[in-house]
């Protein structure tokens, strides 16, 4: 069943064929996850806001609005490097099947960007800024982009690329450009993980007292 519930999951609702459970007792009806929410981020703040206002004993007591005292970590599974594929003269051209894919694309996108640029408002709104790390590659191309190219090879050099990801500085969005940019004096990535294992290590051993 949890292979089901996965597959269906994330599966892109127009790339992958819809499946089914083929005669389980009990009916699901899945599509992705990312036609509602492509960056999960702000599901998961919200779960975590959701826990603290039901008084959940895994949460200190905190205003579940308190989100200056959240750690985020987002991880992105990296997409391709956003090029004008479009314009208005082209679309003017388009039919509804033209549409199809453009506004797919469009969707995706801005629904990610979106939730970045309203978590990344939050955070720096209440100047706590470095409690949300977003580590993203946007400009992967050729067959690293694909969906489905799942071949030694492209696993190899996917995992490569993760690698690389790893020694880059840390970036932030400008709230002015929507663009993200590299955080002066702000380390790499592999760093800021660093760091954020020991708090979470140290929050961890913290709650596990409150038990013995």
């Amino acid at each position: 069943m949890h292979r089901h519930i996965r597959s269906s999951s994330l599966s892109s609702a127009y790339y992958f064929k819809n499946q089914d459970d083929q005669g389980n007792i009990r009916e699901f009806n899945l599509v992705d996850g990312g036609v509602a929410a492509n960056n999960p981020a702000l599901v998961a703040i919200s779960q975590v806001t959701k826990q603290i206002l039901d008084a959940n004993r895994d949460f200190f007591p905190i205003k579940p609005t308190d989100f200056g005292r959240f750690l985020v970590i987002s991880l992105g599974t990296g997409s391709p490097k956003v090029e004008k594929h479009y314009s208005a003269h082209k679309a003017a051209k388009w039919g509804a099947l033209g549409w199809l894919i453009p506004i797919a694309d469009v969707f995706a996108q801005a629904s990610a960007d979106m939730v970045d640029f309203h978590i990344a408002v939050v955070f720096q709104a209440l100047h706590s800024e470095q409690n949300y790390l977003r580590i993203q590659d946007d400009n992967l191309s050729g067959m690293t982009s694909s969906l489905d190219l799942a071949t030694k090879e492209n696993l190899e050099k996917l995992v490569e690329i993760g690698g690389n990801l790893l020694k880059k500085p840390t970036s932030r969005v400008n709230l002015e450009t929507g663009l993200f940019e590299s955080i002066e004096n702000g380390g790499t990535n592999e760093e800021a993980l660093m760091k954020f294992a020991i708090l979470l290590s140290k929050e961890k051993n913290i709650r596990e007292s409150r038990f013995v």
